[in-house]
């Protein structure tokens, strides 16, 4: 078995394959002050009942996780092979940006899985913590994208700078003009989001294939969404074409396999 597991800012998730298959999966908070030895207790206790894991493919946008992470691979799994994708890594997807070490990893590794299980161009659109939209060439390279503030943050920051206004549910309203606070918040957070989002894939689209019409050049890409918070948008987007949440997981499962000898 192979475990593959994605440190984020807000949560790690782990998914165990057996080959192509993911077999069981598991999403815990990210705790950035946790030791190597209290996130070996935590992911002991998950796979207490899991099959023995044969290989470990990491990657993490955390550099204080991943610093105690590499002391659990070294302490608790010694005899186990495992990858870390980190600038020196074979991932195949050639990193076409002004300074290709500051693309995190798990982007990379998005890219990777969108080409091999998707095709080209595509376009990643992972809501996490940040939202992020990763653009993939037809040839799998990885060419740049955009960044912006994740919904749950979003939310956080204007309940706590505006008085008035506070945390809501993340479900879409009855309506876009909302007739209470908590509608227009769930308008501005669900719909407005899911705006920027189909705003941001046709602007992308039409540079990617060349195409002005920007909801025509979208047609031609395919769309993918993963991340926590991608089934809060995904209803509300017209340029979506894909769900996939377990997009990370399968890109590490490529990694290692291309990163390890046979």
């Amino acid at each position: 078995m192979l475990l593959t597991i994605d440190v984020g800012n807000t949560n790690t998730v782990l998914g165990l394959f057996d080959g192509e298959t993911l077999v069981r999966s598991w999403r815990v908070k990210t705790d950035a002050r946790e030791t190597a030895d209290e996130i070996a207790l935590k992911f002991r206790g998950l796979l207490a009942d899991a099959p023995s894991v044969h290989g470990i493919a990491l990657c993490s946008t955390v550099p204080s996780v991943l610093h105690e992470m590499r002391v659990v691979l070294q302490r608790y799994f010694a005899d186990v092979p495992h990858v870390i994708v980190e600038p020196g890594v074979k991932t195949g997807v050639p990193i076409l940006t002004d300074n290709p070490k500051e693309v995190g990893a798990d982007r990379i590794v998005n890219t990777l899985a969108a080409h091999v299980l998707y095709g080209g161009p595509a376009i990643v659109v992972d809501f996490g913590t940040s939202t992020n939209l990763d653009v993939v060439s037809a040839r799998g390279e990885f060419l740049g994208g955009a960044l912006a503030p994740g919904i749950e943050i979003s939310l956080d920051a204007l309940a706590s700078r505006a008085a008035q206004l506070r945390k809501v549910e993340l479900v879409p309203p009855r309506a876009a003009i909302g007739k209470n606070t908590v509608e227009a918040l769930q308008s501005g957070m669900v719909l407005g989001f899911a705006g920027q989002v189909d705003g941001l894939v046709r602007r992308i689209a039409s540079e990617l294939v060349g195409i002005e019409d920007g909801a025509a050049a979208a047609a031609q890409v395919r769309v993918i969404a993963t991340g926590g918070l991608a089934p809060v948008v995904i209803p509300e987007s017209h340029t979506i074409t894909h769900h996939d949440p377990d997009l990370t997981l399968h890109g590490l499962r490529l990694v290692y396999a291309r990163a390890t000898p046979r």
